[in-house]
């Protein structure tokens, strides 16, 4: 199908769905279109296409109902490409629709109080007990666990094998017995994201997936794909941080200085490199999964976003941020507030998603093909592990 044939399809669908009617069934008929992500299988809520056929779609389709990025971000980005990876046909079908149309948010059940950059140290236990598994533990730094349905889960179900070799995934029921979720307050006052304990909580075996003892092949699916959600975002030139240090310059010009000209464009052309070598990898996605170049996306756009925000609070001289009330928070958002509010949140651009410190590890080691750092534990049983 090319271009021109799919804008007709899209054409013939908006003829017979409303775009003014209900948010919800016309987000429904869309993924039944297969113009949700239109690189998805058909009746997955595509049509087989390349990935770059997206982008045709949503020209198309600009000013009809839309997803919501900031609380579907995990479930689009993370949980969607692995369960279409992994999952069985009867959890692709149980799982896409209602994840894209926002009628089941997702959250990640990954990271723990001693296994955060090191992941495969996580202690969370799984056992099996007959066609259940009975799952113990805590996670933490969970974005948006206190909307989520569904969470994507990495346990640890073998201690007597190698830390990498004893995983397995699964999606959990996060309004299952025994899940309870607490909210951890941010520099800005909010609490998107949360700790969640685990206690005795009881998950189907079809729930699980990939195979038992395979969690960690599964789990890297999910991170190059984070990786790729949170550094490799589209958009066109002067989208972004870099947009709105751009619309401040422009407001105040008595407020400009030659030093500051001169650092604002040589950030500007870091955020035109950024943006184009997002382009590319968007790409090399289309011809398959992603790889370790998305590290390299996501270490970018943590930088640039921290520098890109110091560059605005210097040339203000006011942070303009005053409202540090505990409150839970609605939805993530890097870019749409106000300038005080992007400085604070950027900090947290070089921790969530991978540090900034393993991803470098990543780039030199799995891009540049240096030497890896040595790993003592990487032969013995997790459980003989110092903890």
């Amino acid at each position: 199908m090319d271009e021109a044939r799919l804008k007709e399809r899209v054409a013939a669908f908006l003829s017979e769905n409303d775009p003014a009617g209900d948010r919800l069934e016309f987000l429904r008929a869309r993924f039944d279109a297969g113009l949700a992500w239109v690189w998805f299988p058909e009746g997955l809520g595509g049509l087989g296409l390349s990935r770059d056929m997206q982008a045709v779609v949503e020209r198309e389709l600009a000013g009809t109902p839309q997803i919501d990025g900031g609380v579907q971000g995990i479930g689009l980005g993370m949980a969607a490409p692995t369960i279409l990876a992994f999952g069985t046909d009867e959890q692709r079908r149980r799982f896409l629709r209602p994840l894209w149309t926002g009628e089941e948010i997702w959250c990640q059940l990954f990271s723990e109080p001693g296994a955060g950059s090191d992941l495969a140290t996580l202690a969370t236990r799984a056992v099996r007990d007959g066609d259940e598994w009975v799952v113990d533990g805590q996670k933490v730094w969970t974005s948006g666990a206190h909307h989520a349905r569904w969470a994507i889960l990495v346990t640890r179900t073998d201690p007597d094998v190698p830390k990498h070799r004893g995983l397995t995934y699964f999606v959990c029921d996060m309004h299952a017995p025994g899940v309870d979720v607490r909210p951890l307050r941010q520099i800005t006052g909010e609490a998107e994201f949360n700790e969640v304990f685990l206690t005795g909580v009881r998950l189907g075996d079809d729930l699980r997936l990939g195979a038992v003892g395979d969690g960690w092949r599964v789990a890297q699916t999910t991170l190059m794909n984070e990786r790729v959600a949170i550094g490799g975002g589209g958009g066109g030139r002067g989208a972004g941080m870099v947009g709105g240090v751009l619309r401040s310059w422009r407001e105040h010009p008595e407020l400009r200085t030659h030093d500051l000209h001169q650092r604002l464009l040589s950030l500007w052309v870091e955020a035109e490199v950024t943006r184009l070598s997002g382009a590319r990898l968007r790409e090399q996605l289309a011809a398959g999964q992603p790889g370790p170049e998305g590290s390299g996306m996501k270490l970018s756009f943590a930088r640039l976003n921290q520098a890109l925000t110091g560059l605005e609070m210097e040339f203000l001289r006011d942070l303009g941020y005053d409202d540090y009330a505990f409150r839970r928070s609605e939805s993530i958002d890097f870019y749409g507030r106000g300038p005080g509010y992007r400085y604070l949140r950027a900090k947290g651009n070089s921790i969530e998603g991978g540090t900034s410190e393993i991803l470098r590890n990543i780039i030199s080691e799995r891009v540049l093909g240096l030497p890896s750092e040595p790993r003592i534990d990487k032969d013995v049983p997790w459980k003989d592990l110092p903890r």
